[in-house]
């Protein structure tokens, strides 16, 4: 079962890195609001991507986020500072998609993609941590047993 979800962690952050490769194009193609919802999308999924390797998964973003601000976030796992960059993400995604007449500005689609491609790679690097962690205490596990 572990090894499972370590396969769906690394699907999860692949598909965050595609989502922030299309907020990239779309950004450069004057698509702000399309932009905008591709970066929210990239920093979701790679929530997603840590969440999955305690065993949590759901489909609803508020409860997504809800885990990974409880058990990442309040126990120092990542700085707090983070949960701003996730709500900053949701609303204005929020606003793109439901709101019929909100006017994205390439400052703010810039400033959404920045902020994913920080949240990308904070996440990476605590995933490849994660792994290098699990693989040494596999390795002295197997040197104990000798």
């Amino acid at each position: 079962m572990q090894h499972e979800r370590e396969i769906l962690c690394r699907y999860r952050l692949e598909r965050a890195k595609e989502d922030l490769q299309a907020a990239r194009v779309n950004h450069s193609s004057g698509l702000f609001k399309a932009a905008i919802n591709r970066s929210y999308y990239a920093i979701f999924h790679s929530i997603r991507a840590v969440n999955i390797l305690d065993g949590f998964d759901a489909s609803k973003h508020s409860s997504v986020i809800a885990h990974f601000n409880q058990y990442y976030v309040h126990t120092g796992e990542f700085e707090r500072g983070i949960y701003k960059i996730i709500d900053g993400a949701y609303r204005i995604r929020e606003k793109c998609d439901y709101s019929d007449f909100f006017l994205a500005s390439k400052e703010e689609s810039l400033v959404q993609l920045e902020h994913a491609e920080a949240f990308v790679k904070t996440v990476e690097t605590y995933i490849v941590k994660k792994e290098e962690e699990k693989k040494k205490a596999e390795t002295e596990g197997d040197i104990s047993e000798e």
